[in-house]
């Protein structure tokens, strides 16, 4: 079977003929190193599409749950695609490259890229991991790059593999998964973009996606997600763009939400309500009404990370990204900004007062904390002297270590119990929804505070509540 897949240049798309055929992609055996959200979710569905997948872990801890058939963290239907996989051998937890690599004719590189403490990425796992991978492939291997990486990040790695005398072929293949949604996210893609120097690479990658593409709504039955019809696009473009698309998007969604959050600001200064104001503004089909939402800002390990790395980046090839320096100071002033709001209402001080905080996680349908709004508004109340309560239906033990002086409660209602005020952190249904808020009218606190603008004020209006949002009436 032949099939076309259009390739982006610069003049535009052009239809290039990929050169494989299904026996030829049968005999793929994949390699994935990190098993991160971005990597277990991948390793998960290519053994799903019929792929042999080694997925390597170094922690042993990590390791030892997904070889009992689970996942280490919480991701809707991760579960119900793990198990069967590890038991029939389609996929391979290990910690040995040795036993992977050199079987592999795939290598979807997944390690972490945490950010340093000046804001570039730092680099050190992508870079060990490709040092560690090049002693051990085979000529005509493809090592393809998933991880978020700074642009040029590419060309360092291919010299690492150029310097084997080896025959190994590069393709950036960024991710653009959603914490929650990450099945849905790779099996109803928006786009799939690969980039590299050589198009026969490109296009076996774009290849092993077209595979799990077809088979998708089964696995998604299975996973017990939603099915969709979607179809995607296929991008095949250049090694440097493929790099700069992934941060890019991220650093994009991240301003709408900080431009959403300065137009709160003057919306609570002008008596404006900003869910009308940006619901009117998304109308508006060149803007569209996502990621307009105003509140306590972006938190998680992609949006923070990526639009410190893309100003650090730009700074390295000496261009000032002031706009995303705005973006990042609207964001870092939004815990601020909801406990001033809090301090008003109880006459400046907080010293004493009993408050909880509902949501830990960064974001609904995820245990993930890196960079929660809702942690850092726990540790802030708690550091202004507030007895502070925090509960979450998913992350309580992840949020664990990160959380200074709060207590976690084993449940919403004894989270809540003795409360004066309750600071609504994350858009989980459970804490916006009408039994949730019954519960609060009935818990004895004198305030909520909306800090994700989810409640619906006229459900509170005839209670005791004194109601807080951002930007809203």
């Amino acid at each position: 079977m032949v099939t076309s897949i259009p390739r982006q240049t610069a003049a535009g798309w052009r239809l290039s003929s990929l050169t494989y055929n299904s026996k030829d992609m049968r005999d793929t055996t994949i390699t994935v190193l990190g098993a991160g959200y971005v990597g277990l979710t991948s390793a998960v569905l290519f053994a799903h599409a019929g792929y042999k997948v080694y997925l390597i872990e170094p922690n042993s801890l990590r390791l030892d749950v997904i070889k009992q058939g689970r996942s280490f963290f919480y991701e809707q239907g991760i579960d119900n695609l793990i198990a069967p996989v590890v038991a029939s051998g389609q996929l391979i937890p290990t910690n040995s490259y040795e036993d992977s690599i050199p079987n592999s004719t795939i290598v979807f590189s997944c390690v972490g890229t945490p950010d340093n403490p000046d804001g570039s990425s730092n680099l050190s796992y992508v870079f060990g991991a490709a040092n560690k991978a090049a002693a051990l492939m085979q000529d005509g291997t493809v090592y393809v790059q998933k991880s978020t990486v700074p642009v040029g990040t590419g060309q360092k790695i291919e010299d690492i593999f150029a310097a084997t005398n080896k025959t190994i072929y590069y393709s950036s293949n960024p991710e653009f998964l959603r914490e929650g949604t990450a099945l849905y996210d790779t099996l109803y893609f928006d786009r799939i973009v690969v980039g590299g120097n050589h198009q026969p690479a490109d296009e076996r990658v774009l290849a092993v996606y077209k595979k799990l593409q077809s088979g998708r709504d089964q696995i998604a039955k299975l996973a017990g997600i939603k099915t969709s019809d979607r179809d995607g696009e296929y991008i095949d473009t250049d090694r440097n763009s493929a790099e700069l698309i992934k941060v890019t998007s991220n650093a994009f969604l991240a301003l709408k939400i900080s431009f959403a959050n300065s137009i709160a600001k003057l919306a609570d200064a002008a008596d404006a309500d900003v869910k009308a104001v940006m619901n009117a503004v998304g109308a508006d089909a060149r803007i569209g009404r996502s990621f307009l939402n105003a509140g306590r800002g972006y938190g998680g390990g992609c949006f923070p990370k990526d639009v410190s790395g893309l100003i650090a980046s730009g700074l390295s090839y000496g261009v000032d990204m002031e706009i995303m320096q705005a973006a990042q100071n609207v964001n870092s002033s939004m815990p601020g900004y909801i406990i001033q709001k809090l301090r008003e209402h109880h006459g400046q001080e907080l010293i004493g007062r009993h408050i909880t905080v509902l949501g830990l996680a960064f974001k609904a349908g995820t245990s993930d904390v890196r960079k929660s709004p809702g942690v850092a508004l726990a540790n802030r109340l708690a550091a202004d002297g507030a007895i502070v309560t925090a509960w979450d239906p998913a992350a309580n033990k992840e949020a664990r270590e990160e959380l200074k002086n709060v207590k976690i409660a084993n449940s919403k209602a004894a989270a809540i119990k003795g409360a004066d005020a309750i600071v609504i952190a994350t858009e989980w249904p459970e804490l916006s929804d009408d039994k949730a808020i019954e519960l609060y009218k009935k818990s004895g606190a004198r305030v909520v505070v909306d800090a994700i603008n989810q409640l619906e004020p006229a459900k509170i209006k005839d209670s005791d509540l004194t109601y807080l949002a951002i930007g809203r009436r």
